[in-house]
């Protein structure tokens, strides 16, 4: 599964300053809602669920948080670049400043521990975190992240 499937370029959002983790997840639903026609609260419901479990925050300033919906026809990403990081009670005490978040189909077990593992493998490219900590400019992020990386190395 290829990120540029999961994530559409209105799904990339570059914010200034979040206090917490509940306005983030707020801005997300709302995001979300808009780009897959489900009900913000739903995807609230399910991020902050998840997050409850644990931090969803791996540490060098990344966080994958993650929930499964009903209504959902396939797993679908947003990505999100602060440009001031926020606590995020990542492993690592770190703030966090990268953020790409998942939403999958209820069931969709395979397809969404999928998905999770090829962003946590993508965001441990350093050359790849480098570069979007580099732009805040959405359409660049958005190529950043979905572009091949062999294709990135190549340029």
């Amino acid at each position: 599964m290829e990120l540029a499937e999961i994530l559409s370029e209105d799904s990339v959002l570059v914010l200034d300053k979040v206090a917490d983790k509940a306005e983030l997840f707020g801005i997300l639903s709302e995001r979300a809602a808009k780009v897959t026609g489900l009900d913000a609260a739903a995807v609230y419901e399910a991020l902050a669920a998840r997050e409850a479990l644990g931090s969803t925050g791996l540490g060098s300033g990344i966080a994958i948080p993650h929930g499964k919906l009903a209504g959902l026809d396939g797993v679908r990403a947003l990505f999100v670049r602060l440009r001031e990081p926020m606590d995020f009670e990542a492993i690592d005490d770190e703030k966090v400043d990268l953020i790409m978040t998942l939403l999958a189909p209820v069931g969709a077990g395979a397809d969404h521990l999928k998905a999770l593992a090829r962003v946590a493998r993508l965001l441990r490219t350093e050359s790849l975190v480098k570069s979007l900590r580099g732009t805040t400019d959405p359409a660049r992020l958005h190529d950043i992240l979905t572009t091949p990386l062999t294709s990135q190395n190549a340029a």
